[in-house]
C-alpha cells in the first residue's frame, strides 16, 4: 500500500513546520504495517491548505462567447443568447468545453465541484450525459457533484420534470431551481421541495437575482425549508436582492435563514457583470452581503458560476481570484476578513456541500494544495496561485515558479 510523508509544511496559521502522513488516500496519525512504498515530499516551508471547493458552476454552457452576440449585457439577454446557442450543443461539444474549465480549475487548486446542469425539452439529456462522462474521466483530480435544474422554467415547460427525475435517478445528487424564469415562481419552489423530499436530495436554487427588494422569494424558501425539515440541505445562489435591503431587515432575515438552515452562495463575477446596468451615478455593488449573513450564523460560500458566456464573458476558474474580487467589492481587508474569504472557497464551502472527511486532520481525504505564500490571508490578498495539488494523496498538477532574468 502506497504512502506519502510530507515534511516541512506550514499548515494554515499553525506555528512552526509540520509533518503529515498520507496512507491509502487519507491523512493518518501513523502508518499501518501495510504501508510499504513511501514517497517523501519536502515542502521546504511552503503553505499547505485543503483543496478549494467550487459550490456553483455551469460547465455545460461555458466557453461559448464566440457563438453569442453580447449587446445589452442583461440577464434576459444572457438567457436568450444561451438558449439560442444551446440549440446547437452536442454531447461532445459540451464535454470538450467542460473539460477546458476543469483543466483550469484543477490548476487553480479546486478539488471538489458542484456543477449545475440544465435539463429541458430543448437540450434534453445532451448536457447531462456529457457531464456524467466528465465526472468519471476527471475523478482522478476533482470530485464532481451534479445538480440538475430547469433554467427555462419548470411548471411552464412540460416535460422538464420528467427530465429532472431522470437526472436524479441516473447520477445527479442535487436538485436545482430557477424560480424567476417560471410562470409561477412560488409554485416551482413548492414542487422542487416535494421532489427533494421524494428523492432525499439537497436543493440549490438560483434566487432573487436583481436589485429590486420587491418580489423576494427567499422568505418562501425559508418557510418550505422549515416545513419539510430540510435545514442544512438548501442553498440559494445570487440573492442579490439582499444587497438592497435596509440593515435591520437584512439582519432579521439572516437570523431567520440561520435558524431554518438555508445557506447562501455569492457569485461575484456574474452578479457584478449583470446587475445595476441601469445605473450610472452611484452604481450599486449588488453582491449578497455574506459578512453580515455569516455574523447571523448563515453558512456561506463564494463561487464562480459562469466562464466565457453571456452571463460572465471572462474567468480563469480561480476561486482565489473570486474570493479576492469579493473582498475588494465588499471592502474586506483585515487578516480575519481575508481568512473568512478564504474559508468561503474552502472550509465553509465544504460545510455548505456537506462534504465528509474534508480537511487536513487524520481521517480526512488527502486533497490538498500548496502555496508559496507567507500566510493564508496573503493567498487571497495577493491572488497567489497554488504551486502543486494532490487528490487522495496523488499529485494532480504542479506549476513551475516564474523566474526573473536580471541583466548582467
Amino acid at each position: 500500500m502506497s504512502a506519502l510523508i510530507i515534511h516541512n509544511a506550514r499548515v494554515g496559521n499553525a506555528p512552526g513546520l509540520s509533518t503529515l502522513l498520507v496512507e491509502n488516500g487519507h491523512f493518518v496519525e501513523a502508518f499501518s504495517g501495510d504501508a510499504t512504498l513511501r514517497e517523501t515530499l519536502d515542502l521546504e516551508g511552503r503553505l499547505l491548505l485543503p483543496g478549494l471547493v467550487e459550490t456553483h458552476i455551469h460547465l455545460d454552457k461555458a466557453c461559448i462567447m464566440q457563438r453569442c452576440q453580447l449587446q445589452a449585457g442583461t440577464l434576459a439577454e444572457a438567457v436568450q443568447q444561451t438558449r439560442t446557442a444551446k440549440a446547437r450543443f452536442t454531447e461532445e461539444d459540451v464535454y470538450q468545453r467542460g473539460a477546458q474549465v476543469l483543466d483550469k480549475a484543477i490548476l487553480q487548486g479546486t478539488t471538489h465541484m458542484r456543477t449545475h446542469v440544465e435539463l429541458d425539452p430543448q437540450i434534453g439529456l445532451t448536457g447531462f450525459n456529457a457531464i456524467r462522462r466528465l465526472q468519471a474521466d476527471y475523478q482522478w483530480a476533482v470530485s464532481l457533484e451534479i445538480c440538475v435544474f430547469p433554467q427555462e422554467g419548470m411548471l411552464n415547460n412540460p416535460g422538464t420534470e420528467a427530465l429532472l427525475r431522470h437526472g436524479l435517478e441516473n447520477g445527479a445528487t442535487v436538485l436545482g431551481g430557477c424560480p424567476y424564469t417560471d410562470s409561477d415562481p412560488l409554485g416551482q419552489i413548492d414542487r422542487l421541495f416535494e421532489l427533494a423530499v421524494e428523492y432525499d436530495c439537497d436543493l440549490d436554487l438560483h434566487l432573487d437575482f436583481d436589485l429590486n427588494p420587491q418580489g423576494m422569494t427567499v422568505d418562501h424558501v425559508a418557510l418550505c425549508t422549515e416545513r419539510h425539515g430540510w435545514g442544512g440541505r438548501v442553498t440559494i445562489g445570487h440573492v442579490t436582492k439582499l444587497s438592497a435591503l435596509p440593515m435591520e431587515t437584512l439582519i432579521a432575515l439572516g437570523i431567520r435563514l440561520a435558524e431554518v438552515g438555508v445557506q447562501v452562495t455569492c457569485l461575484p463575477s456574474t452578479d457584478l457583470f449583470l446587475t445595476a446596468r441601469e445605473h450610472f451615478h452611484n452604481k450599486p455593488r449588488g453582491l449578497a452581503p455574506l459578512a453580515h449573513l455569516h455574523a447571523c450564523g448563515v453558512t456561506c460560500s463564494v463561487s464562480t458560476n459562469n466562464i466565457g458566456n453571456p452571463f460572465t464573458p471572462y474567468g480563469d476558474a480561480s476561486l482565489v481570484r473570486q474570493a479576492n474580487l469579493f473582498a475588494n467589492v465588499s471592502q474586506l481587508g483585515t487578516v480575519a476578513q481575508l481568512l473568512q474569504c478564504l474559508a468561503w472557497v474552502s472550509t465553509e464551502s465544504a460545510r455548505l456541500l456537506r462534504l465528509p472527511h474534508y480537511g487536513l486532520t487524520p481521517g480526512c481525504h488527502a486533497d490538498f494544495i500548496v502555496f508559496d505564500a507567507p500566510s493564508p490571508a496573503a493567498v487571497i490578498a495577493e491572488i497567489r496561485p497554488p504551486v502543486m495539488g494532490y487528490k487522495r494523496g496523488k499529485r494532480t498538477f504542479e506549476r513551475p515558479q516564474g523566474r526573473l532574468l536580471m541583466p548582467d
